[in-house]
């Protein structure tokens, strides 16, 4: 009996989506005329992360009705969570490259023969990432150059360079381009950090899997000349969720810091965690003290601050909460 042989691609364009009826045709149209791919194969893989609107239906027309340039693939993942859809559209890729894209991301016309070159010019490279600009429904506030990078908006300059993955300074999820060997080799099928949900504020799950595929001994890129577009809505600009997105990037920065730690400098990473961002909490205060309540950036950073120094005590938690429905298992 004959093996079925799977053909493996150049690049797959992986789009993680929840509820993007509305957002994905865009994206869509713009990778359907990008520049520079006749010689690329590639296909764009649709992760569907339990939407509950009309997504499914949307790909099913294109599928359908429009004559695509490459393969458009559709796959329903069950298990809420962008860790989660982003594991799936992993082992669904048949691309050596997979280029993640959210469905917010709008890339330039020659955002994937940038990715692919980089790729191939770097072949250390297991991950990379561009220049992510903001467009913004509505004015942000003073100052927001500051926190920018919270919301995926990286401007980092003409020049290639290294991140620095040792002090967490990584690229969002994004945007972001992998190495499917990088990828399936090192990162675990379970995520520690799975990425936003609803009452869950807990973040990190764009770096959890570069923090492993860095430990592996890859190397992690910013390529300036990939350019995409992030859309951020008006509500993305409000304070309360400005706030709970700023609690929620600092109490995942221990269990960041844990994941390629040895055991003996893990005591050290929880206690330099507290006192680090007590001083820098303390620091805030004592330099906006009075302006606080009206300066929404400073009120963000403060935010960071705070969740950043409860990180450790939210990771004892979440590890009693394992162990606990582990012995309810038993």
């Amino acid at each position: 009996m004959s093996e079925l042989v799977i053909e493996t691609l150049d690049i797959t364009v992986a789009i993680p989506t929840y509820n993007g009826e509305n957002r994905l045709p865009l994206l869509l149209d713009k990778l359907f005329i990008q520049t520079g791919v006749e010689h690329l194969n590639w296909e764009i893989v649709i992760i569907d992360n339990n939407s509950s609107d009309n997504t499914s239906e949307v790909i099913g027309n294109y599928q359908k009705t429009r004559e695509l340039n490459c393969p458009l693939r559709y796959f329903l993942e069950t298990e809420q969570g962008a860790a989660f859809a982003r594991l799936r559209a992993v082992r669904e890729a048949r691309g050596q490259l997979i280029a993640f894209l959210d469905d917010d991301n709008l890339p330039d016309s020659d955002w994937l023969a940038a990715a692919y070159t980089f790729g191939t010019e770097h072949p250390q490279a297991g991950a990379w990432s561009g220049q992510i600009h903001g467009e913004f429904e509505v004015k942000p506030p003073d100052k927001f150059e500051r926190i920018q990078a919270f919301l995926a908006i990286r401007e980092h300059g003409s020049a290639p360079y290294l991140f620095d993955p040792d002090n967490l300074n990584l690229p969002p999820g994004a945007a972001l381009v992998v190495r499917k060997q990088a990828w399936s080799e090192n990162v675990p099928q379970r995520p520690a950090l799975s990425g936003k949900l609803p009452g869950i504020l807990v973040q990190g799950d764009d770096y959890e899997p570069l923090l492993y595929i860095h430990h592996a001994g890859w190397q992690i890129w910013y390529n300036p000349a990939m350019h995409t577009y992030h859309q951020i809505p008006h509500w993305r600009l409000e304070k309360d969720y400005l706030l709970s997105l700023a609690r929620g990037c600092g109490l995942c920065i221990c269990q960041l810091r844990f994941i390629n730690a040895k055991n003996w400098q893990k005591p050290i990473i929880f206690v330099r965690t507290i006192l680090g961002n007590l001083r820098r909490l303390l620091q805030h205060l004592i330099r906006y003290r009075g302006n606080l309540k009206n300066n929404l950036i400073a009120l963000f950073e403060m935010e960071f601050y705070l969740g950043s120094m409860m990180s450790p005590f939210y990771l004892l938690k979440s590890y009693y909460r394992r162990a606990l429905i582990k012995s309810k298992s038993v």
